[in-house]
């Protein structure tokens, strides 16, 4: 084979690759979102501004949040903790190392749709026997050396190749948004722990301030006792205070060392080694304004309905794949180059060789597999739909919940300090009637026992409107930047 015929076979190869046909089977289409224009049924408080109240928080539908969302508390310590979990979280650096592998491996399935070309080269030593060619031809062994270049391309005239494709970078995508919910979880359970960390501090000081209390009752009973105007039981029951109350203290020092402990896994951490975050509700500020994107915007922006967007997207790509292997496969092949036996004669005009093949691969009987395949690919597609579709129903519900639990945590906290002022007026007025002799210790230890709820109960509600704030976010996705850049980016 001459030069011109080797070009001419090269040229009918990428000629080929022209060819390819229309893709069988669905193209893919991006869901549309259920049209709804809010998360709940009824309108609630937290959705209109309340000008006799300058910190109650307003729910502000059709805004989205700038920056990332943990800084709406507009905390640096908050920052700092989120920061160090970003970048020492373990399953985040898992979910990159899986974004990496899905998206090599993408690359590596879009090589398939280019001829493939290579190299080929070798030597050996050849003896044919006597009956191949007759008895009047004998041919000695012979040592033989060849080299050249070969080309095969794979005609994808029904698209299954480019399917394929398609749905490897699908699943890259799937992996994409993986990466962006695990960022979400972490940021999320960072901050989560951190404001539970805050709130058991809050709760412990509130504790500790209750000891002092019942330690100068049971210095005052004391120094009535030693007066003479009290009486024995006075003391005991002054005494049983104290020790109820300290039995409190133990829950709560157990339940900081479990969130301190979670909060160092989540960092990155061993919980030996771990840097204690000494975060203060003090150290927060409760939004009071609450941008809340619409039904229609979280949907295209949660990771996990963006991921569950990316399966739909691989599955209906499977089915075009399944439904190729239907049809015949045809694949052209090419060779050259130059065979001699002798080294020295290798590389000249009359050494030149070539080869140029069609092949084609049809399947005629195979007990219904192929068929059977296509038709579970199609069944995955639906499962994949539906799953989309329950993954957006339960963010909506998700938010809806947040929503609703924002409106009675306000009225909660409204309850607890009318609760907590009551009590604390009770306690006043009651130990001033012990001091005259008008009530006695039993009245005045309930008195402090309903003060003592009231003023957790109000650490407690308090906190959990911090909470109830980043639960908000987290069920709408965060900012939504990391999925708003996979969903321009997808192929």
């Amino acid at each position: 084979m001459n030069r011109s015929a080797f070009s001419l076979s090269l040229l009918a190869l990428a000629s080929a690759a022209l060819l390819c046909g229309c893709a069988l089977g669905p193209d893919f289409t991006r869901p549309t979102p259920p049209a709804a224009d809010r998360y709940t049924a009824d309108t609630l408080r937290v959705e209109k501004p309340n000008p006799n109240d300058k910190d109650a928080q307003q729910v502000l539908l059709g805004q989205a949040a700038e920056g990332d969302w943990w800084q709406l508390f507009h905390s640096a310590p908050l920052d700092q903790v989120v920061q160090r979990a970003l970048a020492g979280n373990r399953t985040l650096a898992a979910a990159a190392a899986n974004l990496a592998q899905a998206q090599e491996l993408a690359a590596a399935q879009a090589g398939t749709l280019a001829p493939q070309v290579g190299l080929t080269a070798g030597a050996g030593r050849q003896k044919y026997g006597a009956e191949l060619f007759g008895d009047s031809t004998t041919i000695p062994p012979f040592t033989y050396f060849a080299i050249g270049p070969t080309i095969s391309y794979t005609l994808d005239y029904t698209g299954g190749m480019a399917r394929s494709v398609e749905q490897s970078r699908a699943l890259a995508t799937y992996q994409q948004q993986q990466l962006a919910a695990a960022r979400l979880a972490v940021s999320g359970n960072a901050v989560m722990q951190a404001l539970k960390i805050a709130s058991l501090r809050t709760q412990i000081a509130t504790v500790e301030a209750i000891l002092a209390q019942d330690r100068e009752n049971l210095r005052l009973v004391q120094v009535a006792f030693d007066a003479g105007t009290v009486s024995r039981l006075d003391i005991v029951s002054a005494q049983s205070q104290l020790a109820s109350d300290t039995t409190l203290l133990p829950p709560l020092h157990q339940d900081l060392a479990v969130a301190r402990h979670a909060l160092a896994v989540v960092l990155g951490q061993p919980a030996a080694d771990a840097e204690p975050v000494e975060l203060a509700l003090a150290d927060l500020k409760l939004p009071t304004r609450l941008p809340v994107s619409l039904p229609s915007e979280t949907a295209r922006r949660r990771p996990d309905i963006l991921a569950a967007e990316a399966q739909l997207h691989a599955s209906t790509a499977a089915v075009g794949v399944a439904t190729a292997n239907l049809y015949p496969h045809i694949t052209l092949t090419a060779g050259g180059g130059v065979q001699s036996v002798k080294l020295s004669q290798l590389f000249d005009r009359d050494s030149t060789v070539f080869n140029l093949a069609a092949g084609l691969t049809a399947p005629l009987f195979d007990g219904g597999t192929l068929r059977a395949e296509q038709r579970a690919s199609v069944d995955a597609m639906r499962a994949s739909a539906a799953n989309y579709e329950q993954s957006v129903l339960v963010a909506f519900g998700q938010v809806a919940d947040s929503l609703q639990a924002l409106d009675n945590g306000a009225d909660q906290l409204q309850a607890q300090q009318r609760a907590l002022a009551a009590a604390s007026d009770t306690l006043d007025m009651t130990r001033k009637g012990y001091n005259e002799g008008v009530v006695g210790i039993l009245q005045v230890l309930d008195a402090q026992r309903a003060y003592q709820q009231a003023r957790l109960g109000y650490v407690r509600a308090e906190a959990q409107r911090f909470m109830d704030t980043a639960q908000l976010y987290l069920a709408l996705g965060g900012n939504g930047a990391d999925g708003a850049a996979v969903a321009d980016a997808r192929p």
